[in-house]
């Protein structure tokens, strides 16, 4: 078995938050698939194909990282990947039951997958993907959240 782990989410857009989970999880395994959620009910920002690409650039200078979409059940996708872990973030304990609640589901779908949390660290803990939209589109400063290519998107998208 390959040791291995997926971070998931929709990303739109990619924070520091998120890229610092990502970096957590590299500490941990050798090998971190990024899963881009298609997840169309979201309405979301940024294209499937801008997302995997902001988080390609986003994260180019970590080595052992993969990125890819999926769309479906996370856990089917991660068997597919030869992955056996989930990484979940965990900002606040707000997110905790939630994720709590979706952890037992992943695990009663496909028990031979495990669910792990990481918490970001504080400086990111209440930074939100949804939060940075909002700063960015009403004209506020959101470099502080995300990474450059990140930043250069969202101004492009709202200037």
């Amino acid at each position: 078995m390959n040791q291995a782990a997926i971070c998931a989410g929709t990303f739109d857009p990619l924070t520091y938050g998120h890229l610092d989970v990502i970096e957590r999880a590299l500490r941990i395994f050798p090998r971190v698939v990024i899963a881009v959620a298609t997840n169309p009910g979201k309405n979301p920002l940024f294209s499937l194909e801008e997302r995997l690409e902001l988080v390609r650039q986003s994260t180019s200078h970590l080595k052992g990282v993969e990125v890819d979409s999926f769309d479906g059940l996370l856990v089917d996708f991660a068997l597919s990947k030869d992955v056996r872990v989930i990484v979940r973030g965990l900002r606040a304990f707000s997110d905790f039951e939630y994720e709590f609640q979706m952890a037992l589901t992943n695990r009663k779908l496909k028990p031979e997958i495990e669910t792990i949390f990481l918490m970001p660290k504080q400086d990111y803990s209440y930074v939100s993907s949804s939060n940075v939209r909002t700063v960015a589109s009403l004209g506020g400063d959101s470099s502080q959240f995300v990474p450059p290519p990140v930043q250069l998107a969202l101004t492009e998208r709202f200037s």
